[in-house]
């Protein structure tokens, strides 16, 4: 086999997505969707880890690629603590922390530890990259109106870092030299102000910023105040509401954008109102995040699922298109920017970073 093959694991809420790659050039890739009742029988992503470590035994033994043929491995990074960007060996303490069970509970948090467990069986370099709990904040952005609940910056920060590589190195320039506003639109949304190669800004795409396919955003504080001290809901329920079953769902009982723009073609006026407000926030966002880096903006980048959206994407350009030009990169290529950030350990280790 090739000596250049690295394997790429994504795991997300509901699939696992797992590539094969040659250096950059992809072989062999996989989405495996994990049904409901499958996952209902775990009670963390932590309790999925041998479940979803036999879905990747099962796709190299179909792809005919045994461990020790591979030179690196590369899982998504979880919600570890506050981390520049770039590339992490896993190590020991890294594992330690994503083995505790007191992170956030996000199934990335997988991606590290499946990546450690098949390195460890042929003695290769794992690695994780861009987790989402970069943080390259100015000081100035920590500070809320309460000291106890400092700004946290927890964001989509893998497809943000990639997609600014891809628009700087599209103009021929280096991210480093350039200032960007990207969006990542997808379940959730962060917009995040990118200056001179850094993340300097974000809305934490749990808690703050637009609502989204499934997330409430920013919501009116006395009034959540009311509802979280009702009695009406356990904390866990609370989170549910805010963070899977808000925003889109909570209004018209989908998250898919395609399926509402499709209501609003039919005469819908509840349906285009609420996309437009979606729009509307997300817009205002970006406008937010022009003023952190005083106008000085080379581009607004629109990435992720939602920028495929031939409602939604106008709706933002209109009301951004004078602080800069939009260039629209939907989707997003994780698996390539992982493989990407592998390529680049393995040609030198001084990139690698310790946790």
């Amino acid at each position: 086999m090739n000596e250049k093959l690295i394997l790429v694991i994504n795991p997300g809420s509901t699939s696992t997505k797992i590539a094969l790659f040659n250096a950059l050039e992809p072989l062999k890739e996989i989405d495996i969707t994990h049904q409901a009742s499958e996952l209902a029988k775990f009670s963390s992503n932590l309790e999925q880890l041998d479940f979803r470590f036999a879905e990747v035994e099962k796709a190299l033994k179909a792809w005919n690629c045994r461990p020790e043929d591979l030179k690196a491995v590369i899982g998504r990074g979880g919600p570890l603590k506050p981390l520049s960007g770039g590339v992490y060996h896993v190590g020991e303490s890294l594992m330690k922390d994503l083995q505790s069970g007191k992170l956030v509970d996000h199934a990335s948090i997988l991606g590290g530890l499946i990546a450690c467990r098949v390195a460890a069986a042929a003695k290769i370099p794992a690695y994780i990259a861009d987790p989402v709990s970069v943080d390259e904040f100015d000081d100035i952005a920590r500070i809320s109106g309460w000291p106890e609940l400092p700004r946290i910056s927890l964001s989509h920060a893998l497809n943000i870092k990639a997609v600014v590589a891809e628009v700087a190195a599209d103009s021929g320039r280096k991210s480093e030299d350039m200032n960007y506003i990207v969006a990542h639109l997808g379940g959730g949304f962060s917009i995040a102000a990118h200056q001179k190669g850094r993340q300097i800004d974000v809305n934490n795409a749990n808690d703050a910023g637009p609502f989204s396919p499934e997330r409430s955003g920013t919501l009116p504080l006395t009034g959540l105040l009311k509802l979280a001290c009702s009695g009406k809901h356990s904390f866990g329920e609370l989170k549910k509401m805010l963070i899977g079953k808000g925003g889109l769902v909570a209004h018209l009982g989908t998250s898919d954008c395609r399926e509402v723009a499709k209501r609003i073609d039919a005469g819908d006026e509840k349906a285009k109102l609420v996309l437009e407000a979606m729009a509307y926030q997300i817009a205002k966002e970006i406008g937010a995040m022009a003023t952190v880096m005083k106008g000085r903006v080379d581009a607004i980048i629109l990435t992720g699922g939602v920028a495929h959206n031939p409602k939604v994407v106008p709706w933002i350009k209109e009301r951004v298109e004078f602080i800069a030009p939009v260039i629209v990169k939907p989707g997003q290529n994780e698996l390539k920017a992982l493989a990407a950030h592998a390529c680049r350990a393995l040609a030198d280790a001084s990139v690698v970073k310790e946790y």
